[in-house]
């Protein structure tokens, strides 16, 4: 294993350590053990509910990607595969993408090139469903965030601050097109990918059950951040802030191992703009992260142990 490859294992795991100590400054382990004492956990397995059923329709999903390949993996197979790879995306970032195409190579017979290249393509569904949502939140909080932004307004330093951005966008966007460096090469073949992603997905048999399946999960997934709230005694977010929170959550998981340590921080973050005090934002964090990862533990743990049971004739 090379040094790059080993830093991209180390490095989220000090971050996330480090992260858990800063949050635990905030809320001390006595005040969280009390918030977690004191949780409604009927709120929580509602939550649960929705973060499962978004893993059922993500497996149910994979079909139509597959299909016209040629391949009609089932559905049980599917499921657990998907389960598996979210639990070993907590231990190594995106190593989850390439166990769930292992799986299905190995149970399923799907190439794994194959497999992995519609991963990919679901991938990019998210990743647009992920900006329609930071869009919907800009729209619905345009407001707040203006007042944000405009707060201690001076002219002169946001004027040369957006001229300065708009000169760095362009010249990057020319260095991009005309670059001949690895890097240049590597956005550009980015956003062609996701281009022909995009266009892949209006082009499939069965778009329409694809597309509504992916706002099911996306639905799903905020719902889930939604029903845990009200877990926590007195806890009012605004639709807008369980918006932001949720995308302050989303980014952090994407950043560390399972968001580990930053999920909570990022989260009070978020509802500390809405008037959140820190220590209920962090408790309430810790609440929503432990309540995903012991899902994705109890559930992909399971799913690890029945893969070769449920396969036992393959």
């Amino acid at each position: 294993m090379d040094i790059k490859k080993i830093l991209k294992i180390i490095i989220p795991l000090i971050l996330g350590g480090f992260l858990v100590w800063y949050s635990l400054t905030i809320v001390s382990p006595e005040e969280l053990a009390k918030y977690f004492k004191e949780a409604n956990y009927s709120w929580i397995a509602l939550g649960l509910l929705f973060g499962i059923l978004s893993h059922l329709s993500r497996a149910y999903r994979w079909k139509f990607l597959l299909e016209p390949l040629g391949y009609k993996p089932s559905f049980l197979n599917s499921t657990l595969a998907v389960l598996v790879a979210y639990l070993m995306n907590i231990f190594l970032p995106r190593a989850g993408e390439v166990t769930r195409a292992a799986v299905m190579t190995n149970y399923e017979n799907i190439p794994f090139e194959k497999g992995f290249g519609t991963i990919v393509a679901e991938r990019l569904a998210d990743l647009i469903m992920m900006l329609i949502i930071v869009g919907i939140t800009l729209f619905i909080q345009f407001d707040f965030i203006w007042e944000l932004l405009t707060k201690d307004f001076n002219p002169i330093k946001t004027i040369g601050t957006l001229v300065v951005a708009i000169a760095f966008f362009v010249a990057f966007i020319i260095y991009i097109k005309k670059g001949k460096s690895k890097f240049a090469q590597k956005v550009k073949g980015f956003f062609l990918g996701l281009k022909d992603g995009v266009l892949s997905i209006f082009k499939m048999k069965n778009k329409w059950a694809f597309i509504i399946h992916t706002v099911f999960i996306w639905v799903m997934y905020v719902a889930m951040f939604w029903a845990t709230i009200p877990a926590v005694s007195g806890l009012e977010v605004p639709f807008g802030g369980i918006l932001i929170g949720f995308i302050a959550g989303g980014f952090s998981i994407a950043a560390t191992n399972g968001g580990v340590g930053l999920y909570p921080v990022a989260v009070a973050g978020a509802l500390a703009l809405f008037g959140i005090d820190k220590v209920t934002g962090n408790a309430f964090g810790w609440i929503m992260w432990t309540a995903q990862t012991a899902m994705v533990i109890v559930f992909g743990g399971l799913a690890f142990l029945l893969l070769p049971v449920v396969n036992k004739n393959k």
